[in-house]
């Protein structure tokens, strides 16, 4: 697909949730470092269940130690990030139809703690963008 897009990297305005392929994750990874956005990347492959999605976020985000893996948990940690000591953050989530195809709730909820986390960080002026990687086939079924 190779995704063009207009954002700003440093403003908190233009972060969101953003549907992408694979392809696009490294260029947009450059693009944020560039920028002094701290990367964090996640792979969904061969998603099985969300205890599996806490380890990989746990390593990805180096969550601290007391992260209590549940999806409250996580959607409190998303909301404070200060041990990554960054202006903001860009998370890649690569092969997200794995998790979705396996378990749609899980997906669903991620996202719902995904938009919850875009709007604490616009609110609290810092950039804060999610590129979810999926197959062009999927864009179609895909609610950004």
């Amino acid at each position: 697909m190779s995704a063009q897009f207009d954002l700003d990297f440093g403003a908190a305005d233009d972060g969101g949730i953003f549907f992408v392929t694979s392809e696009d994750l490294e260029p947009l990874a450059e693009a944020a470092g560039m920028q002094g956005l701290r990367v964090c990347r996640v792979s969904l492959a061969d998603y099985t269940d969300h205890e599996a999605l806490f380890d990989r976020l746990t390593q990805a985000l180096q969550l601290p130690a007391d992260f209590g893996r549940n999806w409250d948990a996580l959607a409190d940690s998303m909301r404070d990030l200060s041990w990554l000591k960054a202006s903001g953050y860009i998370l890649l989530f690569d092969r997200a139809e794995d998790m979705r195809e396996r378990n749609e709730d899980d997906f669903d909820t991620l996202l719902d703690i995904l938009e919850e986390a875009v709007d604490y960080w616009q609110e609290a002026d810092a950039p804060f963008f999610v590129f979810i990687a999926l197959p062009e086939s999927a864009f179609d079924d895909t609610e950004a």
